[in-house]
């Protein structure tokens, strides 16, 4: 990979337009040889359960939960805000594929070295 590049996620199915463009994004900074991780926090962390994407998909978009499969098949990581994710009460046996559980030391680190990120 070329470089890395971080998506910052905050939004789920409250706001199915920029949790779509979100993995638009991070699909094309894949394409773009760039080791990408989208971090999804507060209400983002939902899409970390298994099935929650499926029936979003917004007008002018494949759908989210094709365009999540693609983003994890490609490389992609998807970093899962620990405390985010517990304060919901969320099952953590139950992941979509490329999802990992992390505290924010684990985010810092990915940036530390002055990672570009964009915020949806």
């Amino acid at each position: 990979m070329a470089g890395k590049f971080c998506v910052s996620l905050t939004h789920a199915g409250d706001d199915p337009d920029r949790a779509t463009v979100a993995f638009v994004v991070a699909n094309a900074a894949l394409g773009s040889e760039q080791e990408t991780v989208v971090f999804l926090s507060t209400e983002g962390v939902r899409l970390a359960e298994q099935g929650y994407a499926d029936g979003i998909h917004e007008e002018g978009f494949m759908p989210l939960a094709e365009l999540m499969s693609a983003f994890a098949g490609g490389g992609g990581e998807i970093y899962v805000c620990a405390p985010c994710y517990n304060k919901r009460g969320l099952d953590t046996d139950n992941l979509v594929e490329g999802a990992v559980i992390v505290g924010g030391a684990k985010l810092v680190e990915f940036l530390a070295g002055g990672t570009p990120s964009v915020s949806y």
